[in-house]
């Protein structure tokens, strides 16, 4: 009960790093629109499901409020205006503080995340039946979006097909 596919538009490294380490740590917002203009041009090349759905990772409200922002949210937004798909904030929602990925092996990693996510009782309605995308920006040993696509299987989605701006070799 995961995953139904996985769609990473790159490897991480070079100018997407950058990116990505420019919005998380550097707070550097307007990033953004020039990283979700370059995934829509890499998303029409490649052969995606029909799906026109998409939902992000939540993130912890203590790291959104330290940011000013969830960096997978406001990506995800703005590709879907560019897709004409339906952007559904909100979601699932991030039940326990974890500690950053980052700095966790493999196994400590699906282990921290275990548990931690739940449907948004707002969305009830929208769920069953549902195929989407779950976007994050990095794809590393995959335990968050693993951990948050189960929750919403266990809770009626039909699909769900991971989609990450980057994917470490």
């Amino acid at each position: 009960m995961g995953l139904d596919g996985l769609f990473s538009l790159w490897f991480y490294g070079g100018a997407m790093r950058k990116a990505i380490i420019s919005l998380k740590y550097k707070f550097a917002l307007d990033i953004a629109k020039e990283v979700s203009k370059k995934a829509v041009l890499r998303l029409k090349e490649v052969n995606l499901p029909k799906i026109t759905i998409l939902a992000s990772i939540p993130s912890q409200r203590k790291r959104e409020n330290w940011r000013g922002f969830n960096q997978a949210e406001e990506i995800g937004r703005l590709i879907t205006r560019q897709m004409g798909w339906e952007f559904v904030p909100g979601l699932l929602v991030k039940r326990v503080a974890t500690v950053p990925q980052t700095q966790l092996s493999r196994d400590e990693r699906r282990k921290n995340v275990e548990g931690v996510f739940s449907l948004n009782p707002t969305y009830k309605k929208l769920v069953p039946g549902t195929k989407l995308f779950l976007f994050d920006d990095v794809w590393t040993t995959g335990s968050t979006i693993k951990e948050a696509a189960k929750t919403l299987k266990i809770n009626g989605v039909k699909e769900v097909w991971g989609l990450t701006l980057v994917r470490g070799r």
